[in-house]
């Protein structure tokens, strides 16, 4: 009987109110979007251990007046992921506060951004029907595609990880992906 009722409340929950199912989109297998996806979940992966990696104590360090300190590069990131997808129609979640989240300090509630702002990119990707990709989309302050929005975040993104390898290096942090290298070439030898 509690299976019953349980199995109920989940069926309730997954179907929506005009009877039909929900279909999540499937991942694309080939093309852009999936090209993309893939590059993607490389730079989450990296951008997420090196954010773990950092003590929280650095993540209040910058190289100078003027800079993001480390947990504002990370926070940054997120927003970036959240704000570029406004470009798709894609809105940031409710309880995303876009004028104060590259505020926030404490490492684990970046870690949590950057991993559901890491999934809201994925997420709004692969919504993306194929056909959509040349669609024309407000980008900034001018007019491109849906495929140019995609990309740019691909190009974009990248630097500041770059930028936290940077940091990370200068306060004496290994990049995990690095450190994981160094150690299956000393078991080598």
């Amino acid at each position: 009987m509690k299976l019953m009722v349980i199995m109920l409340v989940a069926g309730i929950l997954v179907v929506p109110a005009n009877g039909r199912q929900m279909q999540t989109p499937t991942p694309p297998v080939s093309g852009f979007r999936a090209d993309f996806l893939r590059g993607w979940d490389d730079l989450e992966k990296k951008v997420v251990s090196l954010a773990e990696a950092t003590p929280q104590e650095k993540y209040g360090w910058r190289p100078g007046q003027g800079v993001r300190s480390t947990g504002e590069v990370f926070a940054h990131v997120a927003a970036g992921n959240y704000g570029y997808m406004r470009w798709l129609g894609v809105q940031p979640p409710s309880d995303i506060d876009m004028k104060t989240i590259e505020q926030i300090t404490n490492k684990e509630k970046i870690i949590e951004l950057l991993k559901r702002s890491f999934d809201h990119v994925r997420q709004a990707v692969v919504k993306v029907p194929d056909s959509d990709l040349e669609k024309p989309v407000k980008m900034m302050n001018r007019e491109g595609t849906v495929r140019e929005a995609i990309f740019f975040v691909a190009t974009h993104q990248p630097e500041h990880l770059g930028q936290a390898i940077a940091y990370a290096r200068i306060n004496n942090i290994v990049p995990p992906w690095t450190a994981e290298r160094q150690a299956q070439q000393e078991q080598k030898k």
